[in-house]
């Protein structure tokens, strides 16, 4: 079995990394290349940076920011929010990252999926979905609706649909942020990783409530997750990776042990 991964979040906005609950009431959390920095040094497998306002204020990806964030994590970084054509995904890449994510791009153009792996390879492509609940009816399954924007537009997309669909085009990884625990510390939505991650062929990263250790083993053990993200207990030092680490590695699952770094 493949070490699970643990992914610290960097979502940017005005060159800095903010933190809120369901992508609304920021609060400045620091520094992105400064917190890079601390987190490769403290163990995290990965890095994920969304410059989270690019997409609603129709820019593109911060690339300054993005190579001051590269210079200092000297681990895989995934970058999303602003990349629209193969031509932005290059500029992206060459400004350190290693892989891109798109979401709304994807969800406005889906062929660009295809277009992006065909040239840079579906490692390199990740799909991320913001999917929201819908209210169940009596005896129906449940249903995740896709939202963009950084959760402030619905779409007519089923989540799980969504996911199948993307694969298929070419994207090697999938991101699945649950939008009703983003922020919330109530744990992930296990059933909505399950649901996805049992029916895709490519890896998936759980995101979306962490509130401790015990929150990643469940998104492994019940949600069927590859690696699981996390953003505010590592911003706030309430847990480090360490200690997610060494829970995960307790409870059976195989991580990429580190010591305890000295802050």
């Amino acid at each position: 079995m493949l070490a699970r991964r643990v992914i610290p979040c960097l979502d940017v906005a005005n060159g800095r990394v903010v933190k809120g609950t369901r992508f609304v009431d920021l609060t400045d959390e620091g520094d992105p290349a400064e917190l890079a920095a601390r987190y490769a040094r403290e163990g995290a497998d990965e890095i994920v940076f969304l410059d989270i306002t690019a997409a609603h204020e129709g820019r593109s990806t911060m690339l300054d920011t993005v190579r001051r964030t590269a210079g200092r994590a000297f681990v895989p970084l995934t970058v999303g929010g602003g990349v629209r054509t193969v031509t932005e995904m290059r500029d992206v890449l060459r400004a350190g990252a290693d892989k891109v994510s798109f979401n709304t791009a994807a969800v406005a153009e889906p062929a660009l999926l295809t277009r992006c792996s065909r040239r840079f390879g579906s490692q390199a492509v990740v799909c991320a979905i913001d999917a929201r609940r819908l209210p169940r009816e009596e005896g129906a399954e449940q249903v995740w609706e896709v939202v963009t924007h950084g959760g402030r537009r619905q779409t007519d997309l089923n989540a799980i649909s969504w996911a199948l669909r993307v694969v298929e085009l070419g994207a090697g990884e999938l991101l699945i942020t649950s939008m009703d625990r983003d922020g919330t510390r109530s744990g992930f939505d296990t059933e909505l990783l399950a649901a996805i991650a049992t029916r895709v062929r490519v890896p998936v990263i759980a995101s979306g409530g962490a509130a401790g250790p015990a929150d990643f083993v469940t998104a492994v053990r019940e949600g069927k997750a590859d690696a699981v993200l996390a953003a505010s207990i590592f911003h706030r030092r309430m847990y480090s990776i360490a200690e997610v680490k060494a829970a995960m590695a307790a409870a059976g699952l195989p991580v990429r042990q580190v010591q305890e770094a000295v802050a």
